[in-house]
């Protein structure tokens, strides 16, 4: 068994499923992959399914009832992880977005002594392609409210490609992660910081997706604003468990 799992949420990424997990199989470093699929209409679930048979041991697939959100996609493929034992438990978006290229160099910023490794857009500058400049500006001035409000020295707060080592994961009360979508990412990060870990940016170029449909949308983007308030009003009266 490999060291290191991928848990790439999925919903409707037909276009993108077989090609992202061929790209995560080439890699030099054995990874693993977990599909989380939340009854995707369109197949994809069916493709990953198929695919199994040539990637044995190595390809794994839970299927959930429904659009249950982001948050609690990962922290199903967390649970999971955790009890299989691996070492390195990676989160990374099916749309290519995330380059399975960058995977490696996560893995390695934990295994030289970062316990959260965060591929970064903002680390070096504003490594972003095709993203409209409304969305560039929104994403880079959330990041700086982030920093801001919760005293994260992380300049990409909202980054969703990470590398956990599995002690954080069993250190954080999963069942008290509060939210579901962008804010997820946030809180994730700001909890692993209160727990005394330590976070690591490692700098990657971000592209927009070309296939399938952004899950983005308003009402993501508003838990995100409203929820750092919430994170920092929490924080005063809770008490972190420490590493």
């Amino acid at each position: 068994m490999s060291d290191s799992i991928v848990i790439i949420p999925t919903y409707n990424e037909l276009e993108n499923i077989e090609n992202i997990i061929r790209a995560v199989f080439s890699q030099s470093h054995p990874f693993d992959l977990l599909i989380i699929d939340d009854g995707s209409p369109d197949g994809t679930a069916n493709v990953v399914k198929k695919l199994q048979g040539e990637f044995t041991d190595r390809l794994f697939i839970i299927e959930r009832k429904g659009k249950l959100g982001l948050g609690t996609a990962y922290i199903c493929g967390f649970k999971w992880a955790i009890e299989k034992k691996y070492e390195y438990i990676f989160e990374m978006d099916a749309d290519f977005s995330h380059n399975p290229n960058d995977l490696i160099k996560l893995h390695d910023a934990c295994k030289d002594g970062a316990d959260v490794a965060i591929g970064s857009r903002y680390i070096t500058g504003v490594n972003v392609v095709n993203w409209p400049i409304g969305r560039v500006l929104m994403s880079y001035f959330a990041s700086k409210y982030v920093r801001y409000v919760t005293g994260l020295q992380i300049a990409d707060t909202t980054a969703g490609f990470k590398c956990y080592r599995r002690k954080v994961l069993e250190t954080i009360n999963l069942d008290k992660i509060h939210f579901k979508g962008y804010a997820f990412q946030i809180e994730m990060k700001f909890t692993a910081f209160k727990c005394g870990f330590t976070l690591k940016e490692v700098p990657i170029i971000f592209i927009n997706r070309e296939l399938g449909v952004s899950k983005m949308n308003g009402g993501i983007f508003s838990e995100a604003v409203l929820g750092v308030l919430k994170l920092k009003w929490w924080s005063l009266f809770k008490k972190y468990p420490q590493k």
